[in-house]
């Protein structure tokens, strides 16, 4: 595997070597026109006029320009966006483009080190609260069937995989992933590669280390706090097409033997917008037949950081996995390691002990693995659930005058707990929501639920995988979010306007959320569809 990597690299540094040019520090904006800029050119003259002479009438001629220059930026900005926009032809690439265009904070002056740090003690400081997990040797396997090997792959196989796969290029990658995706003659040896891993159950130690960049949960949340980044693994291209081949091979055994039913996390078809779907339809049923419902969204720390390695390893081998099979993800999950990379600089390698890797293509699917049995558990008390990968939503149906309520939530989430801890995975309490659903507008249920020392109230939304949930599932506080315009410092030139006495809106949010819009944003195709009609 080493001398495949050099070789590629080799190759590649002897045909295109590396060369370096003066980099642009301030991209130009792409709705500047040349009429624009000689009349910025004329607003700056103007403004270097008055402040030399602070005369009333050379301010008036500056704030005149001003105001003429910043109407006919917002014009350019708008038609910009609004051509943008509507040349989004799908939902990946209207994402992409809402991305681009909510400017995400700055980031921290933070050294790498320290994230690194961070990262390592969070979960080590998790893990510690636990003692060794006791696995039984003579288990009793739960499923009939069983994976004991990977099938070989032929070169026709791993070609349509390199194609199939988003060509993300990582640090670790010897050559460029656009250049492994066309170059037919990386095909036979990446095929040996592949074959000889799934042959004799070992995953190559070159592809164990991995590149984290940290990543900002939310854009609201402050950018300068280390507990707000959650650690993306960067992986070679190579490494994640070997985790796609047993990915597929895994999946279908999965599929095959209906072990994946309340899962979306990892299924072809499934996503956000099928588990939000499925929990709010149930929602709904139960409140047309005179019901209430409760919806508990738990909340996690680091769950996928800090998955038990021996535990993971007894949930495959219940489930059916053996032999080859097995022994390759006991050689994927040993000795991984990683180094933080964060602007530019890299930190020293961190081992890592627990977890599966985010970002990796088997990350989500082992993680879903490992929380199989809890559904079990929720289910032993007449709950319904769905989960999208750590997002798990529980939700129960009742008589509005049932006085057994509140004992039975207490006892599920008592129950989720002691599974929790089996499983070496934290719950945080504070941040689990409770949502009750009364049976018609004019009812209201008053409880709380008492857990050890922690109270959880029922509270009016919870935010459940993106989308704002509220009492009555009527949407509107979503739709408030997302329409309150984002008032921003109106500058020019990056001063402010000395004439301005108000901030006017963001024009993106006037350019797409109008007042009189009435948009159920349950369903981001709906959302889509709503864009388009805009555009159009």
């Amino acid at each position: 595997m080493e001398t495949f990597c050099s070789t590629l690299t080799s190759c590649l540094g002897n045909f295109c070597p590396l060369s370096s040019r003066p980099a642009r520090t301030t991209p130009s904006a792409p709705w500047l026109s040349d009429v624009l800029r000689e009349h910025r050119s004329k607003l700056r003259a103007a403004e270097r006029k008055w402040h030399k002479s602070r005369n009333s009438t050379d301010l008036s001629v500056y704030q005149s320009l001003l105001s003429s220059f910043s109407a006919n930026v917002f014009t350019a900005k708008t038609s910009y966006y609004h051509n943008k926009i509507n040349n989004c032809c799908d939902a990946r690439t209207l994402f992409k483009t809402f991305s681009s265009l909510l400017n995400p904070p700055p980031p921290p002056s933070t050294l790498t080190a320290d994230f690194a740090v961070f990262f390592t003690n969070k979960t080590r400081t998790i893990s510690d609260q636990f003692s060794t997990p006791q696995t039984e040797d003579n288990f009793t396997m739960t499923n009939a069937h069983s994976l004991s090997s990977f099938s070989p792959l032929s070169e026709t196989d791993v070609s349509k995989l390199i194609l199939s796969s988003h060509p993300t290029t990582c640090p670790l990658d010897p050559i460029p992933t656009h250049l492994q995706a066309i170059s037919s003659s990386v095909i036979p040896s990446l095929t040996h590669i592949i074959n000889s891993s799934l042959h004799s159950g070992t995953f190559p130690s070159a592809f164990k280390q991995a590149r984290v960049s940290p990543l900002l949960k939310r854009p609201s949340l402050n950018p300068a706090l280390l507990e707000n980044y959650r650690p993306v693994s960067l992986l070679p291209f190579i490494a994640k097409t070997l985790e796609r081949a047993v990915f597929n091979q895994l999946s279908m055994f999965l599929e095959q033997n209906n072990l994946d039913s309340n899962q979306s996390g990892f299924k072809s078809g499934h996503s956000t917008e099928t588990a939000l779907l499925s929990v709010t339809e149930a929602l709904r049923l139960a409140r047309a037949a005179s019901k209430s419902s409760v919806l508990i969204l738990l909340d996690l720390s680091a769950a996928f950081d800090t998955v038990n390695h021996q535990i993971l390893l007894s949930t495959l081998r219940k489930m059916g996995l053996s032999g080859t099979a097995l022994q390759w993800f006991k050689s994927y999950l040993s000795d991984r390691s990683f180094m933080a990379s964060w602007r530019g600089e890299v930190s020293k390698s961190q081992q890592l002990a627990t977890g599966v890797p985010q970002g990796s293509v088997l990350g989500s699917l082992l993680f879903s693995i490992y929380m199989t049995s809890l559904g079990s558990v929720i289910q032993k008390h007449g709950f319904s659930y769905h989960c999208y990968a750590d997002d798990t939503q529980l939700y129960f149906s009742f008589r509005p005058d049932d006085p057994t309520v509140v004992a039975c939530i207490s006892a599920c989430l008592s129950d989720i707990s002691s599974w929790m801890n089996d499983h070496h995975l934290q719950l945080n309490l504070t941040k689990t929501e409770l949502l009750v659903v009364p049976a018609n507008p004019s009812f209201h249920h008053n409880f709380s639920i008492q857990l050890g020392s922690s109270t959880i109230t029922p509270s009016r939304t919870a935010r459940n995988l993106g989308v704002v949930m509220d009492h009555q599932l009527s949407f509107t506080d979503h739709i408030a979010t997302m329409t309150s315009p984002t008032d921003l410092p109106y500058t020019t030139l990056g001063r402010l306007d000395p004439s301005c006495q108000s901030k006017p809106p963001n024009f993106l949010s006037k350019l797409l959320f109008s007042p009189d819009w009435t948009i159920v944003m349950l369903s981001w195709r709906a959302f889509l569809h709503v864009l388009s009609s805009l555009c159009n």
